[in-house]
């Protein structure tokens, strides 16, 4: 049996259902919002302390991409992600060589700008 009588959304048109539905999607996108927020704090937080854990282990004071890899080594899917965007940065970077550190003057080596002086 169908139910004809007039509903407060028929006799307002509409109107106030949308005032409502409207209020509770903000609220509701409020809260999702401080969710993500908090969850993105916890796992910074926590990415952090791994990161600096996993760069320490290998006796370096910075972390590379390796570090941010290995942490993502429970969840497959993120870590072959995180491969793949590695090689690629690597591909498109140029061939750079390292930078040599200078060598500190050998001894027994003269300056070009001194005179030599012959060994008695």
């Amino acid at each position: 049996m169908l139910n004809n009588s007039p509903t407060m959304e028929d006799l307002d048109g509409g109107m106030a259902s949308d005032v409502e539905r409207e209020e509770e999607e903000a609220v509701t996108d409020l809260l999702r919002d401080r969710f993500r927020l908090c969850t993105i704090s916890i796992a910074e937080e926590q990415l952090s302390k791994d990161l600096e854990l996993f760069a320490q282990h290998a006796g370096r004071k910075s972390v590379n991409m390796e570090d941010v890899i290995l942490s993502a080594h429970r969840n497959d899917h993120l870590a072959a992600s995180l491969r793949s965007f590695c090689n690629d940065l690597k591909t498109k970077e140029p061939n750079l060589e390292r930078k040599r550190k200078k060598n500190p003057r050998r001894e027994g080596r003269v300056a070009p700008d001194l005179p030599r002086t012959p060994d008695t």
